[in-house]
């Protein structure tokens, strides 16, 4: 499969998950962003994703977003082989997901100028394991685009992602996640305000 229809696929599973909604309040992107961090004592781990697919709609509430694994980068080449193969064993889970709801957020709130605090509530799937989570969040709608941001800790243990135990005191038990996105209009939809 080529790489625009890698892309576009997840997107339009996405959007079919999201309902039939109308599309006046549903923004996308092809291109979020998710990073993690870990600090350990001998040293930190970071990786960065520009993959992302999202879906969010306030006219439902709901939102969902898919992760490639295989595209984290990392400073080191190693690391991120490692990454790939004995810790999230993307060949296995190729990607992560998060199917939800924005508790707290509608379309007439992204009318208002400024970022919005909110919660967002689902499930989240890595490695295979899906857990339902809370995660607090930002959203504004600027420019046209919905720009959204989250960061949340996710620990390795919960999603049943194993440490060796020779490297096990040296890496965190516990990563910080971010999410940044920014989310254009689906074709057709008039965004709410401005």
């Amino acid at each position: 499969m080529n790489r625009s229809l890698s892309f576009l696929l997840p997107a339009a599973l996405l959007l079919a998950a999201l309902g039939q909604a109308s599309a006046q309040n549903k923004y996308m992107t092809k291109t979020g962003q998710v990073s993690f961090f870990s600090s350990s004592p001998i040293e930190d781990i970071e990786a960065k994703n520009q993959q992302v697919a999202a879906v969010l709609d306030f006219g439902t509430g709901q939102l969902a977003f898919s992760v490639p694994i295989k595209a984290f980068v990392f400073k080191r080449t190693l690391m991120q082989e490692h990454f790939n193969e004995n810790y999230l064993e993307s060949d296995k889970f190729p990607k992560a997901t998060f199917a939800g709801r924005f508790n707290g957020c509608d379309a007439a709130m992204l009318a208002t100028a400024g970022p919005h605090n909110v919660q967002v509530e689902g499930d989240l799937t890595l490695h295979g394991v899906t857990h339902h989570v809370q995660v607090p969040a930002s959203v504004e709608l600027k420019s046209g685009q919905l720009l959204a941001f989250a960061t949340f800790p996710v620990a390795s243990a919960d999603y049943n992602i194993e440490i060796p135990l020779l490297v096990r005191n040296n890496i965190a038990k516990i990563v910080t996640v971010r999410v940044a996105l920014a989310c254009a209009p689906v074709a057709g939809a008039a965004s709410p305000g401005r």
